[in-house]
């Protein structure tokens, strides 16, 4: 039961878009996919490599999956389902093709340091079998983008009012300052990294740009873009009938359409614990803090996820 535990978060996700009316066959046909893919992509070879850094291909793809089905079998307003389609889309897009590079680039053949720190912490929750593990990891992202992920992306889909109101623009704007934020983040730390391995300074510290003000302004802006589309979820939510969701009665349609509205939202809270706790900040600063000189002054210094001033120290 503890290797599974990561699953039941996720499991329990996918049960509630399945348990609608609304989305169960487009939920049900997003999962498929999302299994078909994770299998081929990223489960197969972890199983012959024994290296979890196939999710980082698998799980954008799965995004660009989730879009194109979104598109294809919603039964919302065209607009609005093309424009909620091409955001998640778009997010897939520019990861899934970073991912691909790194994988002709032969990255991909060394375990990458957040999924070493894995490692140890299975060994200190007492998991032994870390295969099995590796499976359960890789087989949770794949079903984050069948529940919780996909739930604000359905619901935008199947609205079929014809206008848009403020909240929605607001939550586009969020969405694509959040875009330009994460591409300007990753673009800075390219041409840092260029310039110190062509002055052959190597694990330097990066504290240029964006990176004085937060240590992982790449991951904060990814939040941020899910905020944004989970914002702009939120009156196709509000405009959406508990009846119209469920095949039960009207009390229990009701709860059922509150889970789901929580649902929705605790994306949010899913993608912090995620670019955080599980596969992103603290994992990654792991090995920071031990090769590269000066980082433990630019932790004291610098705040680790939301951006703000440098502190004195």
């Amino acid at each position: 039961m503890n290797y599974l535990r990561p699953l039941l978060p996720y499991l329990l996700g996918l049960i509630l878009v399945l348990s609608t009316q609304k989305f169960l066959n487009i939920g049900l046909i997003n999962a498929l996919g999302q299994l078909t893919l994770f299998t081929f992509v990223v489960c197969i070879p972890i199983w012959k490599t024994g290296r979890m850094s196939y999710v980082d291909i698998g799980w954008p793809w799965g995004l660009v999956l989730l879009g194109t089905i979104s598109f294809l079998y919603s039964d919302g307003y065209w607009l609005r389902s093309a424009l909620i389609s091409s955001m998640v889309i778009l997010v897939g897009l520019r990861m899934g093709f970073g991912a691909l590079k790194l994988w002709q680039a032969g990255y991909l053949e060394r375990e990458f340091p957040r999924y070493q720190y894995q490692r140890i912490v299975w060994k200190e929750e007492g998991k032994s079998n870390t295969q099995f593990a590796l499976q359960v990891d890789a087989i949770s992202q794949g079903m984050a983008n069948a529940s919780f992920l996909a739930l604000p992306i359905l619901i935008t889909a199947s609205n079929t009012n014809e206008s848009f109101v403020l909240l929605e623009f607001i939550g586009m704007g969020i969405w694509l300052l959040a875009l330009i934020f994460e591409s300007v983040a990753d673009f800075q730390k390219l041409l840092f990294l260029r310039s110190m391995k062509k002055a052959k300074k190597y694990n330097q510290v990066c504290n240029i740009g964006l990176w004085k003000y937060c240590r992982h302004p790449n991951y904060f802006a990814e939040w941020m873009v899910w905020n944004g589309i989970i914002v702009l979820a939120i009156p196709s939510f509000l405009g959406l009938g508990a009846m119209e969701i469920s095949f039960l009665n009207s009390e229990l349609s009701n709860i059922l359409w509150v889970l789901v509205g929580i649902g929705m939202i605790y994306a949010s809270r899913m993608m912090y614990i995620t670019l955080v706790y599980t596969t992103g900040a603290i994992p990654s600063e792991h090995f920071s803090a031990i090769k590269r000189e000066g980082y433990a002054e630019y932790q004291q210094s610098t705040n680790r996820f939301f951006p703000g001033p440098k502190r004195n120290i």
